[in-house]
C-alpha cells in the first residue's frame, strides 16, 4: 500500500464581493484566492491521489463562496473530500447571501457527497477509506453547537464495525483530541474541541482507527492519544500559511508509515513578504488575546498584571500557530513561566518532540 495525498485547512475562500471590511479579524482573507490557487497549482505537479480539506472552505458561508470553490475544486485532477466548518454553515436556514445548513452537499457532490446526508464514507483506494464527519450543529434557538448528532453517531456506530479492517482516515473540522494545554476545558480553547470528543475517540479505538484529520484551530500540531494520531493543520489564510503532503506507506506485512511534510505559502502576487506581514498582523493583534489568556483560569491574574506581561507575549500565538514552538521567558513569575512551557513542543518526560510539520509516524 503506498499513495500521497494533501490536506488544505481553513481556506476561508472570500471572493472580492465578500470580503469583510473590519480589521480586527486574525486571518487575512484578502489573499485567500491567491494562496488556494498557488497551493493548488504546486499540488498538480505532484502525483496525488486526492486532497483533504477538513473545513472552514468559506470566510462566512457565502454563496459566491460556496459556488467559486465547488466548481474550482471539480477542475482539479484528483479526488477532493471537504467537510463543513463552523464558518461554512452560520445558520440553519439560508438567507439571501448565505447558504443554510442542508444545502451544504449540493456545492460539494463531487467532494465525498453522494445525498443531501452532511456526513458520508468512500472507499478511495483499495483497503483504503475516508469518513467525513460534520461537526457542525444548532440548537433549537439556532445557536452553533460543535458536536456530532445522534443521527450521525448512529450511523457511524453501525458503519465502524463493517470497515474497521480497512485503512480508516476520519475527517471533522472540530478537534477531538486536545492540541493545547487543558484545551478541553480551558475558556479560550475548549470552543474549538468537539463537545463529544471522547465519545467519538472510544468509538473510533474499538475500529482500529488511527488517524483523525481536523482543522478550526489555525495551529500546525500533531497530537496522540489511546493509540489515534490527530493532525491538525494551521490556516491557509493565517501564518504561517501552512499546508502538508503526506506519504503513506505499507510494505507487505509491514507496519504502516506517514511521512509528512509541511509547507508554507511565503509570498503570493502583491504580497511579496507574505509570512512576515503575516506574522505582524497576529502580533499587532495580540495585546487583547493575550490579557485574556492571562486573565483566565489557572492564571487568574489582575488586569493590571496582565496588560504589563501582555507585551512580551507579541510573538506567542504566532509561535504556537506555527508548531514545534519551545516557550522560555525566563523574566516572567515562575508560575507564569511554567504555564507558557507546557505549549512548548515537549514530552512528558521532557525530550523536545518537534512533529508537528515534519515527521515520520508508524502506526
Amino acid at each position: 500500500m503506498n499513495f500521497r495525498f494533501a490536506i488544505i485547512s481553513d481556506p476561508h475562500v472570500a471572493v472580492p464581493q465578500t470580503l469583510p471590511d473590519h480589521t480586527n479579524r486574525f486571518h487575512l482573507v484578502e489573499v485567500s484566492i491567491l494562496a488556494l490557487e498557488k497551493v493548488l497549482n504546486h499540488l498538480q505537479q505532484l502525483n496525488l491521489d486526492f486532497l483533504l480539506l477538513p473545513g472552514d472552505l468559506t470566510q462566512d458561508g457565502e454563496t459566491d463562496n460556496h459556488d467559486w470553490l465547488g466548481k474550482r475544486l471539480r477542475s482539479l485532477p484528483f479526488p477532493v473530500f471537504v467537510v463543513p466548518g463552523n464558518h461554512d454553515l452560520t445558520s440553519i436556514n439560508p438567507t439571501t447571501t448565505k447558504i443554510g445548513l442542508h444545502q451544504f452537499p449540493s456545492y460539494y457532490g463531487h467532494c465525498g457527497y453522494n445525498s443531501q446526508q452532511l456526513y458520508y464514507t468512500q472507499e478511495i483506494l483499495p483497503g483504503v477509506r475516508i469518513i467525513g464527519l460534520n461537526s457542525t450543529q444548532f440548537n433549537e434557538e439556532g445557536r452553533q453547537l460543535g458536536c456530532l448528532d445522534n443521527e450521525q453517531l448512529t450511523w457511524l456506530e453501525n458503519l465502524l464495525p463493517q470497515v474497521k479492517d480497512q485503512l480508516l482516515l476520519v475527517m471533522i473540522h472540530h478537534n477531538v483530541i486536545e492540541h493545547l494545554p487543558n484545551q478541553s476545558n480551558h475558556e479560550l480553547g475548549k470552543r474549538y474541541m468537539l463537545d463529544n470528543a471522547s465519545l467519538l475517540l472510544k468509538m473510533l479505538s474499538s475500529a482500529n482507527c488511527k488517524l483523525i484529520f481536523t482543522g478550526h484551530l489555525h495551529v500546525q500540531d500533531i497530537a496522540e492519544q489511546q493509540g489515534i494520531y490527530e493532525i491538525t493543520t494551521g490556516s491557509l489564510v493565517s501564518y504561517p500559511h501552512p499546508y502538508r503532503i503526506i506519504e503513506v506507506q505499507r510494505p507487505v506485512n509491514g507496519s504502516l508509515s506517514l511521512n509528512i511534510t509541511s509547507h508554507r505559502v511565503k509570498n503570493v502576487p502583491g504580497w511579496d513578504d507574505l509570512e512576515d506581514i503575516s506574522r505582524q498582523w497576529l502580533a499587532e493583534r495580540s495585546f487583547p488575546f493575550m490579557v485574556k489568556l492571562l486573565t483566565a483560569s489557572p492564571l487568574k491574574l489582575s488586569l493590571a498584571e496582565a496588560e504589563k506581561l501582555a507585551p512580551s507575549l507579541r510573538y506567542f500565538w504566532s509561535d504556537v500557530a506555527a508548531g514545534d514552538g519551545i516557550f522560555y521567558f525566563p523574566d516572567f513569575p515562575v508560575e507564569i513561566r511554567d504555564y507558557f512551557q507546557r505549549f512548548s513542543a515537549v514530552k512528558a518526560d521532557g525530550t523536545v518532540s518537534k512533529i508537528d510539520n515534519q515527521a515520520i509516524l508508524n502506526l
